[in-house]
């Protein structure tokens, strides 16, 4: 039976809700998204920044070790320049996997043009529905797909490389229904404004520092600037009270979602080339917890 029901469609830099007749999950790549009786419940979105060196990238591999742990299917995005989440989760021989950004065949086929040449034109939709399958490494559970930085001059870059990347982006945050944490860098350079507004949550990772509290508050207005409305952050690297209320008092008016402490294990982790959370058990459980309230 035919039904009217609203859909999402993701216009570039925007999201509109119209209505259809419709009795079909909408093919993808026709950018249409979010709203059948045939399609399967999304799960949460969830993107981590925070400033270099604070444990953003070992709070994420905590979350999808807590996902996976509770059954789901995750799909994790690395979209840091400084790309380690593949190590963090355990993944061997991490540094020979080639970022989708340095796949310079694959960018030219979809795009219609080749990286680092001027005055081309190039498609700005390219098809992307098919490469997490395709280009995704798997390990225990997850989905890992690393998407590497668009290595050039000056800032808002319209180049192949960086449509293709900010469409996969986009197609999986809107169009997947498994859950996906994005590993981000601090300028949450991958999200456009119509993808930032289907984030669930933003969980921006804060250590005792100022200057880690001053990034805090950047991301907080970038954050605000492309349409995030639920964002949290989370302490990390929490030695005694004395941390957690320094944090406290920096960020008054910040929700914090947890309070990770200081472990020497996480170190002796990363020496030994293994995951964080099998180490650190307790710093698992927290996340743990906070999923929950995510949910809450």
């Amino acid at each position: 039976m035919w039904i009217r029901k609203p859909v999402w469609i993701d216009s570039g830099d925007q999201l509109q809700q119209k209505t259809f007749h419709t009795k079909y999950w909408l093919n993808a790549h026709s950018n249409l998204y979010l709203g059948t009786q045939n399609a399967r419940r999304r799960d949460m979105k969830i993107a981590v920044s925070g400033k270099g060196g604070v444990g953003k990238t070992t709070f994420a591999a905590f979350l999808i070790r807590a996902l996976v742990d509770e059954g789901r299917r995750v799909l994790a995005i690395d979209a840091d320049p400084d790309a380690n989440l593949a190590q963090a989760l355990g993944v061997k021989n991490s540094d020979e996997i080639v970022p989708i950004s340095q796949m310079k065949a694959l960018v030219e086929e979809r795009t219609g043009a080749k990286p680092g040449t001027m005055g081309q034109f190039f498609k700005l939709n390219p098809k992307v529905d098919d490469l997490p399958e395709r280009l995704s490494v798997q390990i225990d559970g997850v989905k890992l797909m690393v998407m590497g930085s668009v290595k050039t001059g000056g800032a808002g870059c319209v180049c192949p490389e960086s449509i293709l990347l900010k469409n996969l982006v986009r197609h999986i945050v809107l169009a997947r229904d498994e859950a996906v944490v994005l590993d981000m860098e601090a300028g949450l350079e991958h999200l456009g404004r119509g993808t930032a507004m289907a984030v669930d949550r933003l969980v921006v990772v804060v250590e005792p520092g100022r200057r880690s509290i001053e990034t805090a508050h950047h991301i907080r207005r970038l954050a605000g600037d492309i349409g995030i409305k639920n964002l949290s952050f989370a302490g990390n690297k929490i030695r005694s009270d004395t941390d957690k209320n320094f944090l406290l008092k920096q960020m008054p008016d910040f929700h914090f979602l947890a309070f990770l402490p200081y472990q020497s294990s996480i170190i002796e982790a990363d020496l030994e080339g293994r995951p964080p959370f099998e180490k650190d058990k307790e710093g698992l459980e927290i996340i743990k917890a906070a999923i929950k309230e995510l949910e809450a």
